[in-house]
């Protein structure tokens, strides 16, 4: 049930009748104010073209025979001249006359002539009208018109623009609160029933979830905890990388708990007006002190609540709101069960009050999951989705090492379209697979050609990144090589993907293999086809990047030894670092990552030219299938048949036709079994790419 936070001003005591009638009141006098100027510009318009003369000129100008017309009214005489008639007007009679002159003033080609008479009844001026040929008329009125005209020109207008005026002021104010409604908090209130969110649709979070049961246990029994004088944390601050589940967890307890749920995001609170964000916070508070105990969810304070420094007036509105969150939660009584829930990817922007005891005294971290909680999360998002009996989720979360619980929901997501694509009634595993390809590398161009040369090139490059991975300890297995284009602008990529998941601890020699593999591609170019071409930027750009941060961050230099030259930032946001040293140093820093680059790139080109031969064979059986996987290629490099080859984690896969979709596409191998506990995971697989040129 959706309930909305702003408070109903009836009731509330102090002031708020005076400031009612005051607000009725001021309404009141703009719409007078209104309805005079309106008239009065009404009055100025339809006066337009009219020119006032002296009685006594209207009386010569009778005389002379120069007036048609006259319209007598008790207060003034509204006249026209002959000159301004057109040529066989007035045949008529004296009404057609006074219309047709009427009509050629709203034209520009009459004047419309107004005197004021001497007295209120001058018998000799009609004798004069009718000696002199003058149509002269009154205009019949009835004996309300004018109490009509007075209620149609300020009564009725009035009471219109004051309705108006009080209805756009509510709306604007959304109560009374303030211009534009920028005073009331826009939060939402959602009871359980509507969240519809538990722990189970959480996976891959334990940690996170532990630390959290103790906030839902207090909130169903606070008397155990008052009762030993403990006092819960009043806020909880849930920190990790984009879709980790940071707002479904904070959902999840409100549904475990059973408990209203307060959302509203940062940026909610900023707006233009200095002060409305305070107000905002106050709010938000005061509604959720009425309905507690209940769950306030803010989600990226980062908005609001960046460190104060000196480069921010005394005026801004976010540090005013800042400090009205910071009054809020050391003002309210966490005994009534208010638990604030945040989260954020930038904590390391977040001011220190905020983060001090006795606020967001938890911080809790939501990081990417491991193996066991990607397949957990696996297993919670194929819930309601058809699987065939070929379905193996341990491989799909071996293969998706660094994905976060958005990208496997994807991932499951794109799976069950290419189901329904292909004509099948149930997700099979080549499904799976192939829309975790699709994530990594796109879709395949079938409408790309390449010459025979390219092709060849692009074969050389990709053999060459799995022959330096192969040849090498401490590196990936290879799992698929391809040579078919891809819309992420790769003409072919290698994929390597560990066999089991490991930590992020990484050693010196892992990080060199590492940038070996990636210039095996540039290498094979060299020493196979003499030439160089665009398709290892990307593989240049990854190989710097590793070998940078073994220099500036992991200490891992002979130049410079333990030092640290950089420092993290954004870390779950993947933002790099910041250089935190001086010009000199930063360009001797650039000539020992040269230093490293040089040495791995040698190791490449040593290993192509002694696997040369080898080479040549998974080259030609590549250009024959387009797309084999790492098991053949190991097959042929030991002289067996690569048809005979065990099917690996990847495997190419025909497309299985409508109507079969209980077959496997992909032979079922023993999955390696779990070691233990994870520790950790692997960053997520980077397929080495040929960007096309």
């Amino acid at each position: 049930m959706l309930l909305s936070s702003n408070p109903n001003n009836k009731g509330k005591g102090g002031g708020q009748g005076p400031r009612k009638r005051g607000f009725i009141f001021g309404a009141i006098l703009w719409a007078l104010v209104l309805v005079i100027f309106f008239n009065f510009l009404a009055k100025q318009i339809a006066n337009a073209g009219t020119k006032e003369v002296p009685y006594s000129e209207f009386i010569q100008m009778v005389e002379e025979d120069k007036v048609a017309t006259v319209e007598l009214t008790s207060n003034k005489y509204t006249f026209y001249l002959k000159e301004d008639l057109p040529a066989g007007a007035g045949e008529g009679g004296s009404q057609d006359l006074a219309e047709v002159l009427a009509q050629q003033m709203e034209q520009g080609g009459a004047t419309r002539y107004v005197t004021a008479p001497v007295v209120a009844r001058d018998d000799s001026l009609i004798s004069l009208l009718k000696e002199h040929d003058v149509e002269y008329y009154s205009p019949m009125q009835e004996e309300s018109s004018y109490l009509m005209s007075l209620l149609l020109s300020y009564v009725v207008p009035m009471i219109l623009m004051v309705g108006l005026l009080v209805f756009l002021m509510r709306r604007m104010s959304g109560g009374m609160g303030g211009l534009g409604g920028v005073g009331k908090a826009n939060a939402k209130v959602y009871m359980e029933k509507s969240t519809g969110v538990t722990f189970a649709d959480v996976a891959g979070q334990d940690e996170a979830k532990e630390s959290l049961v103790e906030i839902i246990d207090f909130l169903h029994n606070p008397g155990k905890y008052t009762e030993i004088g403990a006092k819960l944390p009043k806020g909880a601050l849930l920190v990790g990388p984009p879709g980790t589940g940071k707002t479904l967890l904070a959902k999840a307890v409100a549904g475990e708990a059973n408990v209203p749920f307060f959302s509203i995001s940062g940026s909610d609170f900023v707006e233009m007006f200095v002060g409305v964000g305070a107000s905002r916070v106050r709010d938000l508070f005061k509604e959720a002190n009425k309905v507690a105990p209940c769950i306030v969810f803010i989600d990226e304070i980062d908005t609001i609540g960046k460190s104060r420094d000196n480069r921010m007036g005394g005026n801004d509105e976010r540090e005013q709101t800042l400090n009205q969150l910071l009054a809020e939660m050391d003002g309210f009584d966490p005994t009534k069960g208010v638990i604030l829930l945040a989260a954020t990817n930038r904590p390391e922007v977040l001011d220190q009050a905020l983060l001090r005891p006795g606020r967001f005294d938890r911080r809790i971290t939501i990081d990417r999951p491991n193996l066991a909680g990607r397949l957990a999360t696996l297993q919670v998002h194929t819930r309601r989705i058809r699987l065939s009996e070929d379905v193996d989720l341990r491989k799909v979360a071996l293969a998706t090492a660094g994905c976060v619980g958005a990208d496997l929901a994807n991932l499951v997501n794109e799976a069950a379209l290419r189901a329904v694509r292909l004509g099948r009634r149930a997700v099979n595993q080549q499904d799976l697979l192939s829309a975790f390809e699709l994530v990594i590398a796109g879709t395949e161009k079938k409408g790309s050609v390449l010459t025979e040369f390219e092709k060849k090139l692009v074969a050389y490059h990709e053999v060459g990144h799995a022959m330096v991975a192969y040849k090498q300890k401490n590196t990936e297995p290879v799992q698929k090589i391809t040579i078919v284009p891809h819309t992420q602008g790769s003409l072919g990529y290698t994929l390597l993907m560990p066999e089991e998941d490991k930590t992020e601890l990484r050693t010196r020699d892992e990080l060199l293999a590492r940038i070996a593999v990636s210039m095996g591609g540039r290498a094979a170019e060299e020493v196979v086809l003499n030439t160089m071409t665009n398709g290892a930027a990307q593989d240049i750009q990854d190989a710097t990047a590793v070998a940078r941060n073994m220099v500036a961050m992991y200490g891992m230099s002979d130049r410079f030894g333990m030092m640290a030259l950089a420092s993290k930032r954004s870390q779950y946001l993947d933002g790099g670092y910041g250089m935190d040293c001086a010009q000199d140093t930063a360009a001797a820093l650039d000539e020992a990552v040269r230093d490293i680059l040089d040495q791995c790139y040698a190791t490449a080109v040593e290993i192509i030219r002694e696997s040369r031969a080898e080479m040549d064979q998974v080259v030609a059986y590549l250009l024959e299938k387009e797309t084999i996987t790492g098991a053949e290629m190991v097959a042929i490099i030991q002289g067996r048949d690569p048809a005979t080859a065990d099917s690996p984690l990847l495997a190419p896969g025909p497309e299985t036709p409508a109507g079969a979709e209980g077959s496997p596409e992909v032979p079922s191998v023993p999955a390696p079994q779990l070691g233990g506990e994870d520790q950790g995971e692997a960053p997520p697989p980077v397929p080495e790419e040929t960007p096309k040129e």
